[in-house]
Formats: structure tokens, C-alpha cells, sequence
């Protein structure tokens, strides 16, 4: 490993001549210097990975030495001792950007910490998090071979989510791979899991978990007050660890209530799922009391126009009072602006509902725009754009502006996304559904194993476009392929992100809750 080099620049340098002994025999090689000046000239001629500055030199005094390095090298970690702790020259050190400092008499150890801190940070919280995970592997691999409830699956989800984000930040590529192959193995149970109990779950719901045809009622409707404003904003296709990288950025703004989350319904599609979280109500009750509204995957049109209508009814419905509320959805950056623009008329409503359509766009452009394929070619990049573009969006924008007020926020969507890897050979007549993770139609010709498949549509609320007709779902991180266009399809569609199937990644969604700071 290549050695450590420490400028330290002190007019009193030869008492600190213990501390430099004990650093060189520790491997760091130290270059000493009794002024500012000299110490300046030697960092424009060489490298150094840290510096040690006195605050009083003669000369160039330690903050000025200080200024002049961050001007060269904004990057190299810079430390000032001084025995001064007056706070004005604190705040000024902090202003010059300094990475730490150290009060005099400096300690041997706190100076080895100080360098361990400043240098080895990285390395050090790479093998600590290695070895966490390691041991935590085994553990999850017992848990996936239990008998798990939706709630444990919640939990093995989260935990899963936690090591990706905690192991994303390390170049361990043997740790990357080790994840992906347990979260490919919990996508497997996960979705025999779902097999076995999702029926079940629609036929008795108190006996499930929540799901998006009872999210209003049971989540937002009983929180709501008349004297205080509730924001919910949907970001379609949020997964779960995309709301955790963009909420340290609304937790700046936000108190964070209550992290939850809910279950998606099957398909995980839009025109289902949000449908249903906006009505209240399963696609076949949908069907039956919105025969002129609802749309099939066969009917021409757009698939989501109603959804103001379905809040309306639910709310009625439900609540049996009348609520003040608005209905808003977003589609492109000046609808988001004018949203922030009107942010002071919806003060007066009791429940705002926001929907915004950027990162199912995303998902979608992925698939269509190559130059978008090369941004987002992996889940960790796929995050990073989601940050990217909740940075620079109107929604943060809107968010700041209502942090000053007194509100209630809430974070959620309507279901996830995937990056599918297998092709799955499905054959279907010429009505068949178009998504790449379910099909509905007669006839359907497919691998048993690689689907769930339901054969009365009716038994999971969904509707039965003809008498013979079934859906059939993909799961883990399989997509369908038509045999007679099968290469082209692969090499058009994998390692693209869809949604419509069972994994935790599309079913398990967040559901959270803020209030002003």
C-alpha cells in the first residue's frame, strides 16, 4: 500500500518531534516546515495526501496558508491546530473550509485518529461494511428459507435495500455479486410466496396486507384535519430504494413522521394500480361501477383519465362528507413549476393529491432513448438519476415553499420497477396485452413454471375480457417474448426496467408521512 504523506507546517515544529517520530514509525512519511511560505512552496511541488497547519505562524498565518491550499487543492484534507478557541476564528476556519482542527497541546493519539479519520475513512468503512454484510448474509439466508409473513417480507426487503445502498458506495465487486444473488434468490421465494397467498389476500383482506385499493381509507382519509392541509404527492413508480435517496434531501425541509409502505396490487401497472388506489376499489368493482370510465388493456385510449372522478366518489364514499381537495397531475417540468406557482391556493383545501409522472417516464425512456440506457445501464445509476432529477425539480422546489407553512406531507407511489434479465416465451393472439410483465387473453401459451398464472381473472377482482380469457404474470426478473420476433425483442428489452409483475421490488412501494419542521 502506498504511503501516507503529511505536510505540517509549525514555528514550533522541533517540540512536536515525538509526534512526528511515532507517525514515521507507523508508515507515514512526514515533511515538516517552520512557516507558511515554505510549507505553500513544497504543496505546489509535490503531493500531499494531508496537512497539519499552526494557526499562528509568523508570515503566512495558518488560516491564510489554509486558503491558499484550498485554492490549489480543494480536495486535500487540511487541519489546523491553534490554541485559540475563540469562536469567530472557528466559524472562518470552518468558512475556509478546514476538515478539522486541533487545540494544543495536541495529543499523539487524537493526531493518529485525526489522519486515520481524514485518510483511511473510506478503506475503514469499506471493510467494516464487507464484514457487516458478511456476517448478515447468513442470516438473511436462514430467514429466506423460513416460512415468512407479508410483514417479515417487508422487513427481508428493507434489509436487502440497506446493503445495496450501503454497498454501492464500495469498489467490493465480490461483496455486489454476492447481493445480487441473494436478492435474486429472495425475488424467487418472494414470489412463490405471493403464489401462494395473493388470493387469499383478495378474497379476505383483513387477512393481507394493505393494499392499494384500501391505501385511502385506511391510511389517508383517517389522518386527514380540517385545519391543517394534507399534500399527497404520488410519484409514479417510485420503488423503495429510490424514495430512500431522495429523502434525506426532503428531511432538510420535513419532519419524517412514519416510514410504511404498502402492497401493490397485481398487475403492478399503472392503469390497475392507481387506479385502484384512487377509486378505493379492485379493477372488477372498478368495471362494474365505472362501466363509461374504466378502460381494459384492449380498449382504445388513454388508461389513467379518470382518476379525479374516482377520488371524488371515493371520498364520498367513504368519508360521506363533503372534503375540500384538489386533484393535480404532472406530466411535464411547466406543469410542475406552475404547481409551486399555485401552491397558495391549495392552502384552503382540506387534501391536495399530486401525481407526478417523472420517473415512470424515466423507466420508459430507459427502454426507448439509447443515450438514457447509457446513464441509467445499472440500479445503482438508475438512483442516481432519480436523485438527479428530484434535485433539480419543481417537486423539491414546491416542497421548500411548503415546509413553510404548517402541512402534511405525504411520499408515495403506486408501484415499482424492475430491470428484467430472462426472457420468458409467451404466444397470444393479436389482442393480447402489449406489457412485458402480464398478459391477458384466450389461448395463452406459456412455461407453467415461470408464471403465475390466474385462471378465473374474477377470483383476483379482475376483469374477464372474454369467457376463456386469464392473466398470467412474470416473476422475479423474467419478461415476455413473442417466439417469432424473440432475438430482436431480447436485445431491444433486456437490462430494461418494467413493471406489471411480481417482485419486491414492484410490489412492496413506500408510504410516508411528514409534517412541517
Amino acid at each position: 500500500m502506498q504511503e501516507t504523506t503529511i505536510l505540517w507546517a509549525d514555528d514550533e515544529i522541533d517540540l512536536l518531534k515525538p509526534h512526528i517520530l511515532l507517525l514515521n514509525d507507523k508508515g507515514y512519511k512526514v515533511t515538516t516546515f517552520t512557516n507558511g511560505n515554505d510549507a505553500l512552496d513544497a504543496f505546489k511541488k509535490g503531493y500531499f495526501d494531508l496537512v497539519f497547519l499552526d494557526e499562528n505562524m509568523p508570515g503566512l498565518t495558518g488560516l491564510e496558508t489554509l486558503s491558499e491550499i484550498k485554492n490549489i487543492s480543494p480536495d486535500t484534507p487540511v487541519v489546523l491546530i491553534t490554541k485559540n478557541e475563540e469562536e469567530h476564528l472557528m466559524e472562518d476556519a470552518i468558512g475556509s473550509k478546514i476538515d478539522d482542527y486541533l487545540i494544543k497541546p495536541v495529543n499523539p493519539k487524537q493526531v493518529l485518529l485525526t489522519i486515520k479519520k481524514l485518510t483511511e475513512n473510506k478503506r475503514l468503512i469499506s471493510e467494516k461494511t464487507s464484514m457487516a454484510y458478511q456476517q448478515d448474509f447468513r442470516n438473511l439466508g436462514m430467514t429466506l428459507n423460513e416460512s415468512l409473513s407479508f410483514s417479515e417480507w417487508v422487513d427481508v426487503y428493507k434489509k436487502l435495500v440497506f446493503w445495496e445502498l450501503s454497498l454501492e458506495k464500495l469498489e467490493d465487486a465480490g461483496m455486489h455479486e454476492i447481493l445480487t444473488l441473494q436478492k435474486a434468490e429472495a425475488n424467487t421465494q418472494f414470489s412463490k410466496f405471493i403464489e401462494k397467498n395473493y388470493l387469499n389476500w383478495v378474497k379476505n383482506p383483513d387477512e393481507g396486507p394493505l393494499m392499494s385499493n384500501q391505501l385511502l381509507r385506511k391510511r389517508l382519509f383517517p389522518a386527514l384535519e380540517s385545519n391543517k392541509p394534507t399534500f399527497f404527492i404520488l410519484i409514479d413508480n417510485l420503488r423503495y430504494d429510490q424514495w430512500k435517496i431522495i429523502n434525506p434531501l426532503i428531511t432538510e425541509h420535513f419532519r419524517m413522521d412514519e416510514e410504511d409502505t404498502y402492497f401493490s396490487i397485481l398487475p403492478t401497472a399503472t392503469q390497475y394500480a392507481r387506479n385502484s388506489i384512487f377509486s378505493g376499489l379492485m379493477p372488477l368493482d372498478m368495471e362494474k361501477r365505472f362501466p363509461s370510465m374504466w378502460q381494459n388493456d384492449e380498449d382504445e385510449g388513454g388508461k389513467n383519465l379518470f382518476e379525479e372522478q374516482f377520488l371524488a366518489d371515493h371520498i364520498q364514499r367513504t368519508l360521506r362528507r363533503e372534503v375540500k381537495h384538489s386533484y393535480t397531475k404532472v406530466l411535464t417540468f411547466e406543469q410542475g413549476k406552475d404547481v409551486v406557482e399555485n401552491l397558495n391556493n391549495l392552502m384552503g383545501n382540506e387534501l391536495n393529491v399530486i401525481v407526478y409522472n417523472f420517473v415512470d417516464m424515466l423507466s420508459h425512456a430507459r427502454t426507448d432513448m439509447a443515450m438514457i440506457r447509457e446513464l441509467a445501464n445499472d440500479e445503482a445509476a438508475y438512483r442516481s438519476l432519480t436523485l438527479s432529477w428530484f434535485e433539480h425539480s419543481p417537486l423539491l422546489e414546491a416542497l421548500k415553499k411548503l415546509s413553510q407553512k404548517n402541512v402534511k406531507l405525504i411520499i408515495t407511489t403506486d408501484h415499482g420497477t424492475i430491470r428484467v434479465k430472462h426472457p420468458s416465451k409467451v404466444i397470444g393472439d393479436r389482442n393480447t396485452n402489449t406489457n412485458l410483465r402480464y398478459k391477458q387473453g384466450k389461448n395463452l401459451n406459456f412455461n407453467a413454471k415461470e408464471v403465475f398464472h390466474i385462471k378465473n381473472p374474477h377470483e383476483a377482482l379482475l376483469p374477464k375480457l372474454h369467457v376463456s380469457s386469464s392473466f398470467i404474470f412474470t416473476k422475479e426478473d423474467g419478461y415476455f417474448v413473442y417466439p417469432n420476433n424473440y432475438n430482436q425483442f431480447v436485445n431491444y428489452y433486456n437490462e430494461t426496467f418494467q413493471h406489471g409483475g411480481i417482485s419486491l421490488e414492484e410490489m412492496i412501494v413506500p408510504y410516508v408521512t411528514y409534517s412541517s419542521k
